[in-house]
């Protein structure tokens, strides 16, 4: 074995060697590591600097990113709907829709029941008051009106008889009374002569006492039978007025009876246009119909006025005798409030318009319109085209287009009275300011959109 030594005094070095196996291996590659300390501490410093790279440059990325404006969602230029804010007159009016009905309308009802047995007109034939619509069948009804004439006509004979019988009877109370009064006259005489005799002493006084007697008893008799006779004639007007009443009842009754059977031929009533018979259904010979029954309407086609709804929330300013304009798709008529009703129904007011000019051609009952009632005119006053949110004495954000068109920003606006287009503007608005009138709670969340 070679050795290698170093002197510390000389600075000469001495080798050792070392004796290598036969077979050439070294002592590596039998296994054994050999220590690099100085690899470790590379591998460290390249960790820590890569750790403080991935800090730094997330920093500075987040950094970068707050400093970046939030993401502004686009609309399509072409789905808004634009308008410019003015300053001028402003006509308030509020609209709704409705339909034309007759001012005057004869419904024609059933008095009594009965079948159907023709039917002379039909749905929109023009009739005049007296025009036969339809004939109804009562057998019954006509042998009630038979019976009535009958007994009208026996009570007035009943009535009759009895002034005969009570006529009798007061001219024998009257012949009874002059014979009666003639025998107390006779009396009074026959007293007076035996009272000038008695006292010339011819006539006893006992004669004198009999003739005044009966005299006094005639004329007492005279007096009581005056009184019965104006008893009867009391007595005859009370019966005849009791009978009298009879014969008008009965005769009332026939009247009612032979109106009824005349009835069944059913009449117009006015003159018109007849656009209904029968009230659900139409009706068809020999259908039984119930008393009351709608049998027929007619209506005077010329006398029309318009009946509009409202909603309750814009009814609040209508007031009797405003204008109104009536659309019937085939032209405008003029009108006047003529009445406000004041119950609400399904959230809606009916108001009804009188049309003060000539009807176009072709309008009838039933027609559907649109009404528009001006409500009042306001002058000098900040407006705009109505948005889709725009609700009256109200705040609401709206995009204002500003850069041209290519951006719009959110403001509050706040409103004031409004119209059926345009609505008052009371603050957040210039004149000239465009803003967009779609509805785009969408973009609640958001303060600008940019406009391609």
């Amino acid at each position: 074995m070679n050795r290698l030594a170093t002197n510390g005094h000389s600075g000469a070095s001495e080798a050792v060697t070392e004796p290598r196996p036969a077979s050439g291996f070294t002592p590596a590659s039998k296994g054994m590591d050999i220590a690099r300390p100085d690899l470790a501490r590379r591998r460290q410093r390249l960790r820590i600097f890569w750790g403080l790279a991935t800090v730094v440059a997330a920093s500075a990325l987040t950094f970068f990113l707050a400093r970046l404006e939030k993401a502004i969602p686009s609309v399509d230029a072409s789905t808004l709907w634009t308008n410019s804010v003015e300053r001028g007159g402003m006509v308030r009016q509020v609209r709704g829709n409705g339909v034309l009905v007759p001012e005057q309308i004869q419904w024609v009802q059933a008095e009594t029941g009965g079948i159907v047995e023709n039917l002379f007109v039909q749905p929109g034939a023009e009739v005049a008051a007296d025009t036969a619509i339809l004939q109804l069948g009562n057998q019954e009804l006509q042998q009630q009106s038979f019976d009535a004439d009958w007994a009208a006509r026996a009570s007035q004979a009943q009535l009759e008889k009895l002034k005969v019988s009570l006529e009798s009877d007061r001219l024998a109370q009257e012949s009874q009374l002059v014979t009666l009064r003639a025998d107390a006259h006779q009396a009074v005489l026959e007293f007076h002569a035996n009272e000038v005799l008695a006292h010339d002493g011819l006539v006893p006084g006992l004669e004198l006492e009999r003739t005044k007697a009966k005299a006094e008893d005639l004329a007492s008799r005279v007096t009581i039978e005056e009184k019965r006779l104006r008893f009867a004639v009391d007595s005859s007007r009370s019966q005849l007025a009791v009978q009298e009443a009879e014969v008008e009842k009965l005769r009332a009754l026939f009247a009612l009876r032979r109106r009824q059977v005349d009835n069944l031929t059913v009449r117009a009533g006015i003159a018109g246009v007849l656009t209904q018979l029968g009230d659900l259904q139409t009706l068809q010979r020999g259908q039984r119909v119930t008393p009351s029954a709608i049998l027929a309407k007619v209506v005077v086609p010329s006398r029309l006025k318009a009946e509009i709804r409202i909603a309750e929330t814009q009814a609040r300013d209508i007031a009797r005798g405003q204008n109104v304009e009536i659309d019937t798709r085939n032209g405008v008529v003029p009108g006047q409030v003529l009445r406000i009703d004041p119950a609400v129904q399904n959230g809606t007011v009916l108001v009804e318009v009188k049309l003060t000019g000539p009807l176009p051609r072709g309008s009838r009952p039933d027609l559907s319109v649109e009404g528009t009632i001006e409500l009042e005119r306001l002058e000098n006053v900040l407006n705009v085209g109505r948005p889709v949110v725009g609700q009256p004495e109200s705040t609401v954000g709206l995009f204002k287009l500003t850069q041209g068109g290519r951006r719009a920003v959110r403001v509050p606006v706040h409103f004031g009275r409004s119209s059926v287009s345009r609505i008052e503007i009371l603050g957040g608005l210039e004149p000239g300011d465009i803003i967009i009138l779609n509805d785009l709670s969408r973009y609640d969340g958001q303060d600008a959109l940019k406009i391609d």
